[in-house]
């Protein structure tokens, strides 16, 4: 088990960010052993039109760093990316810097995550028409799924080292990385959290226990998807049915059946409102690539298998910070 000298626990919550009502919970850990590095993984292919990668990345909790399975999901609005959690030096500790979505994707600590999260950008994929255009170049995108275009132009980074500082990434955002960060944000999705805590209490997922080597690296989608199903689809504002069935003039059922008045459709469904189109990759009309076409060029730009070798350095004795 690790032993680790401290261990210091900040919740801040954020709201109204540029008109967005929701609170954004940013939990911050910080420890004195440096985390471990990302182990090399294949991707399963997307299950599915509209489902998002989420990068795996180790956690920590119960004195241990443990390892959290990439996995696709579904985001909680249309046109939102995913900008992934990283760890920091600063303060004497490593900081957690808690992953949000957003309309953009920002800082991620210049980690390379793999999968179109390669330090800097996100080239995974964009929103153009209320529909998800996958980049085949950096997603393993299955059968079934056409909405595809192909751009290798991304740089690759072979550092698997997991945080930002001395011995680690020294990478500062930058001004439109800031931004983004700046923009409204969601937190983790519920289906979210609840993967996250599962691999917290699966022992082979701890760092004590698989040396680095988690036996669940990714997954094709969470075991919680069914149960919050409902969180990730929002189709609001067209849907007004409670104006079309006023029966009182006609029957007099104004006194004893109030109809219209318990059909509240209006609330739930939240179509079209965050249609976010594309203004520099227009691919979905002129690169619509055949299911075969994907299978054979998924693995090679992520995987960097040579990178198990080249441990964090323990930063508890650099007291800079970022």
């Amino acid at each position: 088990m690790l032993k680790f000298v401290s261990k210091r626990v900040h919740l801040m919550l954020f709201a109204g960010l540029l008109g967005f009502t929701p609170l954004l919970a940013s939990a911050d850990v910080s420890i004195t052993v440096a985390p471990p590095v990302i182990p090399v993984y294949d991707q399963p292919p997307c299950p599915g039109d509209g489902y998002l990668w989420i990068p795996g990345y180790w956690s920590y909790g119960d004195d241990d760093y443990y390892w959290v399975p990439g996995v696709w999901v579904l985001p909680p609005e249309v046109g939102f990316l995913w900008t992934p959690g990283w760890w920091g030096w600063g303060n004497g500790g490593y900081f957690w810097h808690t992953g949000y979505w957003g309309p953009h994707v920002g800082f991620y600590g210049g980690i390379n995550y793999g999968f179109g999260y390669f330090g800097t950008g996100f080239w995974g994929g964009h929103w153009e028409g209320g529909h998800f255009f996958y980049n085949t170049a950096a997603w393993h995108v299955g059968a079934g799924i056409h909405n595809t275009y192909v751009n290798h132009t991304f740089v690759q980074v072979n550092n698997r080292v997991s945080f930002n500082g001395p011995g680690g990434i020294e990478r500062k955002a930058t001004a439109e990385e800031e931004r983004a960060d700046r923009e409204g944000h969601h937190e983790l999705t519920e289906e979210q959290r609840a993967h996250e805590h599962d691999a917290l209490h699966d022992h082979a997922q701890k760092f004590s226990e698989n040396k680095g080597n988690p036996g669940k690296t990714a997954l094709t989608r969470t075991e919680h998807e069914t149960e919050h199903k409902g969180t990730t689809e929002h189709h609001e504002t067209t849907e007004h049915h409670e104006t079309t069935e006023h029966h009182e003039t006609t029957e007099h059922h104004g006194t004893t059946e109030h109809h219209g008045t318990t059909e509240h459709h209006g609330t739930t469904e939240h179509h079209g409102t965050t249609e976010h189109h594309g203004t520099t990759e227009h691919h979905g009309t002129t690169e619509h690539h055949t299911a075969e076409h994907h299978t054979t060029e998924h693995h090679a730009a992520p995987k960097a298998p040579e990178h198990h070798a080249s441990a964090p350095k323990k930063g508890g004795g650099n007291n800079k910070k970022k």
